[in-house]
């Protein structure tokens, strides 16, 4: 799918360093700690694995991956289906209010549709105003919940 010059495609082997590098800002965007040491190995296994755990699509102008977005097929134990649970969708500045994260969306729905999944779930940080001023123009609603954390 292309829109202003970008394309959205399924992640390919040769974009593991640039979405590591897109992950890295992507924390520094939402305040938050990155250690990119071992993620190139450990996002390959997961995405590209002959059983893979992730799904990948990335944002590419240019030649240059620009975005990239993240799900994982998930089990709702209420609604008894499932769902795909959009981990990450993140875009460097200059791409943002371009299209390019709607067609993220676009891709998204296709991959849920074809997981048979009922609907995408995600989250994204309170006081990601224009995250959530996007996700709603985009027809989402939210669920204030609190999201809670524990280490192994």
């Amino acid at each position: 799918m292309n829109v202003y010059g970008c394309k959205v495609r399924p992640a390919q082997n040769k974009d593991i360093n640039e979405i590591v590098e897109l992950c890295a800002m992507h924390a520094e965007y939402e305040k938050s700690e990155y250690d990119m040491a071992g993620k190139a190995s450990k996002l390959e296994k997961a995405i590209f694995s002959s059983s893979p755990t992730l799904f990948c699509f990335v944002a590419e102008s240019e030649g240059k991956v620009v975005g990239y977005s993240t799900a994982t097929k998930k089990f709702s134990t209420w609604d008894a289906e499932y769902f795909l649970h959009m981990d990450c969708l993140y875009l460097l500045k200059n791409i943002r209010g371009s299209g390019v994260g709607s067609l993220f969306i676009k891709t998204l729905k296709e991959c849920a549709i074809n997981s048979s999944c009922t609907h995408i779930q995600w989250q994204t940080p309170v006081d990601n105003f224009s995250a959530i001023n996007f996700y709603e123009k985009q027809g989402a609603i939210s669920r204030d919940k609190k999201r809670f954390y524990l280490s192994l």
